[in-house]
């Protein structure tokens, strides 16, 4: 099970569950590729984006769980 908090690294995140990257794109967090964002928590990418960090969180993990799971 991957578990996906505040403090996780969003390019950590899309090296062990890359299928996570329509949801942070869904949300405006286009630069995903570029090593600033690339080293952005997910908090500090949600205050910069004015997302809710827990409801992307939940999502992020329902999608990162779903997909390891298969």
């Amino acid at each position: 099970m991957i578990e996906i908090t505040k403090d996780t690294i969003i390019g950590d995140i899309l090296d062990v569950a890359p299928q996570t990257a329509p949801i942070f794109l869904a949300i405006g967090m286009h630069c995903l590729g570029c090593p600033s964002s690339r080293g952005e928590t997910v908090e500090e990418a949600c205050a910069v984006h004015g997302i809710d960090c827990d409801k992307l969180l939940a999502i992020v993990n329902e999608e990162a769980n779903k997909q390891s799971a298969e």
